[in-house]
C-alpha cells in the first residue's frame, strides 16, 4: 500500500511504528473543493485546530488562504507558530476562555471571538478595556435543532454546555451593545460534528439569517454568519462522493449568507484531514484465547482512541497484500485497559507477527486526542508531499515525557 505515492513499509522501516502517515495533496484537495463551491459568496474557511495539530498541515493551509478556528490559548499559539500572517484570519470558540486566554487574542488582533455565555462576555469587556483593545464578537447560538451523530459530539441542543439559546441571543447582543470594549459583528452556529446530512445545516444557518435581519434593525454592524463545521465522512467500506457532499452543503449554508448579504465563516476540520491520514503500526503477537483470536499492534488506545472513546470504525488493511484465509479477529494494542482495542470480531487476512497493518481515515482526532496513558510515548508524523514523506513530528522519547516532573 501506498500514500499519495510513498511505499508505506519503507515509510514504517525509516521512520518505525506506530507512525501517522499524511497525504498533503488530499488536504489541498479538499481544501480547494470547498474554496471552490462557495466562490459565488464572500467566504473564509477556518480549519478547526482541534481535529489535527500539526504545524506543517497548519502553515500549508494558511498558504491556501484558510483562517483557523481554535478553542485554547495553545492552538493560538500554535497559529502564531505555523502561520503568524494568519493571526487576523482567527476565530476563538470554546465555552472556557480564561483570561490569560482573552488577553493573547485581543494582543493577537484576531477576526472574531465567539461567544458562548453572558459571563464570558462581561470578562472579555474588562479584558478588552484593560488593554485598550476592541474584541469582535460573535454570540454561538443554539439553534435548536437535531443533528443525527454520536451524542459526544453534538452539540445543537438545548441540553448541551454549548452556546446561548437563540430566543436570548437578540436580548443578550443589545446587552453587548452597552459595553465597552467589545462590539457585535456576527453570529456564530455549530450544532455538531460528523454531521452527513445537509438539512440540519440548512435549519440551523436558517435561523441564524432571521437572527442576523433582527439584529440589523436593532442597529448593529453584523457582518459575518460562522455557520461553524460538522461536515462528515464514511469511514466504513462504503463510496463516499466528496464533491458531491461539499456541493450540497455549500448551497446549505450558503443561502443565509447570500440573503443577508454576510461573509461566510465555515470551521471544517474532520472533512479536510481525515481521509487523508492513516494509522501505520506492527503486530507484535498473535494469541488465543478460547474461541477468541487477538491480534496484538505496537500502537494502542493512548495513539487513536476513537474506537473505544467512540465505537469508531477504522477500515483496516494489511499494508502487503495476503492471499490468506481470513479470519475473525479482535485487534487490540498493548494498552492494559480491555477498552484498548481497534476493532472486534472484524474479518480479516490472516496476519502473523511483524507484519504491517494500516487503519485508515486517521487523519482527524487521532494524533491530537492521543496521550502518555501506560507511560507510552506518541507516535512520529509523516506528512507525504509529491510522493516523498518527510518528518514533521519526531517521535517523542521517555526522557520528553518526564521533562517536566520534579521529584
Amino acid at each position: 500500500m501506498q500514500c499519495a505515492g510513498a511505499d508505506l513499509s519503507a515509510l514504517a522501516g525509516e521512520f518505525g511504528t506506530p507512525l501517522y502517515v499524511y497525504s498533503a495533496d488530499a488536504i489541498a484537495a479538499r481544501a480547494r473543493m470547498l474554496q471552490g463551491e462557495l466562490a459565488a459568496v464572500e467566504h473564509t474557511i477556518c480549519y478547526a485546530v482541534k481535529a489535527n495539530s500539526s504545524l506543517a498541515i497548519m502553515k500549508m493551509l494558511a498558504g491556501m488562504g484558510c483562517g483557523f478556528d481554535i478553542v485554547s490559548g495553545g492552538e493560538l499559539e500554535r497559529v502564531r507558530r505555523a502561520a503568524p500572517e494568519a493571526l487576523g484570519r482567527v476565530v476563538f470558540s470554546g465555552v472556557g476562555k480564561q483570561v490569560w486566554e482573552m488577553d493573547a487574542a485581543l494582543e493577537a488582533g484576531i477576526l472574531l471571538f465567539n461567544v458562548e455565555s453572558e459571563a464570558e462576555l462581561e470578562v472579555l469587556a474588562e479584558r478588552a478595556v484593560a488593554l485598550g483593545k476592541t474584541a469582535k464578537i460573535a454570540l454561538r447560538v443554539n439553534p435548536d435543532v437535531f443533528a443525527e451523530t454520536h451524542p459526544y459530539i453534538s452539540t445543537g441542543l438545548r441540553e448541551h454546555k454549548f452556546g446561548i439559546a437563540i430566543e436570548k441571543a437578540r436580548a443578550v447582543y443589545q446587552r453587548a451593545m452597552g459595553l465597552p470594549g467589545v462590539e457585535p459583528a456576527g453570529v456564530s452556529v455549530h450544532i455538531g460534528s460528523q454531521i452527513r446530512s445537509v438539512e440540519p445545516f440548512a435549519e440551523s444557518v436558517k435561523r441564524v439569517g432571521k437572527l442576523v435581519e433582527e439584529l440589523r434593525s436593532d442597529g448593529m454592524d453584523i457582518r459575518y454568519i460562522d455557520a461553524g463545521g460538522g461536515l462528515g465522512i464514511e469511514y466504513g467500506a462504503v463510496e463516499f462522493d466528496p464533491a458531491a457532499s461539499v456541493h450540497a452543503y455549500a448551497e446549505a449554508v450558503m443561502a443565509a449568507s447570500r440573503s443577508v448579504g454576510a461573509h461566510l465563516l465555515l470551521e471544517p476540520g474532520r472533512f479536510l484531514v481525515a481521509q487523508a491520514g492513516a494509522l501505520l503500526t506492527r503486530v507484535l503477537y498473535v494469541k488465543q484465547n478460547g474461541s477468541k483470536t487477538f491480534v496484538i499492534t505496537d500502537a494502542g488506545m493512548n495513539d487513536l482512541i476513537r474506537p473505544a472513546l467512540y465505537q469508531a470504525h477504522h477500515e483496516i488493511w494489511p499494508v502487503v497484500a495476503s492471499s490468506r484465509e481470513a479470519k475473525v479477529v479482535d485487534l487490540v494494542g498493548p494498552v492494559c485497559e480491555s477498552g484498548d482495542f481497534f476493532a472486534k470480531d472484524r474479518e480479516l487476512p490472516e496476519l502473523r507477527a511483524g507484519e504491517l497493518v494500516v487503519l485508515l481515515d486517521a487523519g482527524a482526532y487521532g494524533m491530537s486526542l492521543s496521550s502518555h496513558y501506560n507511560t507510552r510515548v506518541r507516535a512520529a508524523e509523516v506528512l507525504v508531499e509529491s510522493g516523498v514523506g518527510r518528518l514533521v513530528r519526531r517521535r517523542e522519547t521517555l526522557e520528553d515525557l518526564m521533562a517536566a516532573e520534579i521529584y
